[in-house]
């Protein structure tokens, strides 16, 4: 190091450049030109303070620089050593990565694109423009709710698009169908681990969620019967298709399971199914098992853009259906008349399923990139779903490893977000979808694995 360090003090005597921010640079042109290598020992704060003439509180300060640019790992004890060559992920307008929305990718297909501009002008062109600023009766338009229940026929057999409301994205669903349901400390049984936006919902409205263990195969049936008979919930959610979080998919025998109970006990379920399009290999929705009693809802978040803001809900009865557009009329209005119309267009001219299918071959790819450098790691994930659950096994803790991961430039969520019966589990989740190219996702994932395979010390990010 004698060597690096008469040239370093040279080359800091020569600039201008405040000596903590051009340390990190010499760490790293050194590191390019291999005069250092990974994993080689650097001077402690105070050797390298003296040799190159500066005070202890600079050279400080140029290695927490140059841990945030993942040059160097430090570690309680043990001292400072050369991180290597990292996959390097540019920040955009001093945004981050964005890995925390569960956004579906957005494939590169000019022509695809040019599709989705065709029609979306076709709908303006053909609209009258004064009826879609005008108010309308909740639940859409006659073809909307045509086209809704043409849609979700091919999920849900025998439905009349009397039970079918079109609504403005499924968040506002759920909040109607629980204000609906359940009365404020009344129960709602939910998964262990659940939709973030739900728990929104049940604190706003003061509502229980109680917790429901999860297995491989879904919610367990043992604890959601001594539910039902011991708390009388008001209603059971499942999310049975690619569950956020986890990416689990609910076995046919527990969906039928789920109906079966429910129908025991006349419980309400709400069956959250945003993620159902997505398999190419798809297993039929609890409704299926228990139509009088389950409200199915599903909507264009996941498989178009959470911008389109348009759902559909079948109610198990057209009077609950009237019913809940009562509830939701008084939360939301209307969905939007133009967003319903495009969204219309889109499901009766093809090219929502289009779309659906360049996302499925999109995420396909993604999961390739997943595969190859969080495999080894544990991930869970699925060929179709582009959102990820990695358990953390390494020296992290749940809250260092985000943490950090957003010091380098990738933002994702902890498992507290999910968790419904406060024991998160030492995991995170990882979105790989939204306006994020492959490239882009690609490096971000070698990040993450770099980051698990390098522990930091639990207090090396602090500064």
């Amino acid at each position: 190091m004698s060597t690096l360090a008469d040239r370093w003090r040279r080359r800091l005597h020569q600039s201008d450049r405040p000596a903590y921010l051009l340390i990190p640079e010499l760490i790293a042109e050194d590191l390019r030109e291999q005069r250092l290598a990974a994993r080689e020992r650097l001077p402690t704060l105070r050797e390298l303070a003296e040799s190159l003439g500066l005070n202890y509180t600079t050279v400080a300060r140029a290695y927490a620089e140059a841990r945030k640019r993942g040059l160097i790992d430090s570690h309680a004890g043990l001292g400072s050593f050369v991180r290597g060559q990292r996959p390097a992920l540019p920040l955009r307008n001093g945004t981050a990565a964005e890995m925390t929305m569960n956004l579906p990718p957005e494939p590169a297909n000019a022509e695809l694109v040019a599709r989705l501009r065709d029609s979306a002008a076709q709908v303006m062109r053909d609209a009258d423009l004064y009826a879609m600023l005008r108010y309308q009766d909740f639940g859409g338009t006659a073809e909307d709710r045509d086209a809704a229940a043409q849609c979700l026929r091919r999920r849900v057999s025998r439905i009349t698009a009397a039970q079918v409301l079109v609504c403005p994205g499924i968040h506002s669903v759920l909040l109607g169908l629980l204000s609906q349901l359940a009365r404020p400390g009344e129960l709602v049984c939910a998964d262990a681990l659940a939709y973030p936006g739900l728990k929104a919902i049940a604190a706003q409205l003061g509502i229980q969620l109680h917790p429901i263990p999860l297995d491989d195969d879904g919610p367990d049936i043992d604890a959601l019967q001594h539910a039902c008979k011991a708390l009388a919930p008001k209603a059971i959610y499942c999310n049975p298709t690619f569950l956020n979080p986890t990416t689990a998919t609910m076995s046919l025998a527990r969906r039928e399971a789920l109906g079966d109970l429910a129908l025991r006990y006349s419980v309400p379920i709400i069956e959250d199914d945003a993620y159902g399009w997505l398999p190419r290999r798809r297993m039929p929705p609890v409704a299926t098992f228990a139509p009088e009693l389950t409200y199915y809802v599903t909507g264009f978040s996941k498989c178009l853009g959470a911008g389109l803001r348009c759902a559909y809900v079948c109610a198990p009865t057209e009077r609950l259906a009237q019913q809940l557009a009562g509830a939701m009329r008084a939360t939301a209005v209307m969905a939007s008349p133009v967003t319903s119309a495009l969204a219309t267009r889109w499901v009766t001219d093809g090219t929502a399923d289009a779309v659906l299918e360049a996302v499925r071959d999109e995420c396909q790819a993604r999961h390739e990139l997943i595969q190859r450098h969080l495999g080894r790691h544990g991930v869970v994930a699925q060929p179709e779903a582009f959102h990820l659950w990695l358990p953390l096994t390494s020296g992290w803790s749940v809250v260092e490893f985000a943490s950090y991961l957003r010091m380098q430039g990738v933002a994702v969520v902890a498992s507290a977000a999910f968790c419904t019966d406060g024991n998160p589990p030492d995991a995170v989740r990882v979105c790989v979808g939204g306006a994020m190219s492959r490239d882009d996702c690609d490096h971000a994932l070698a990040l993450i694995a770099d980051t698990i395979e390098h522990p930091q010390h639990p207090h090396a990010t602090v500064m």
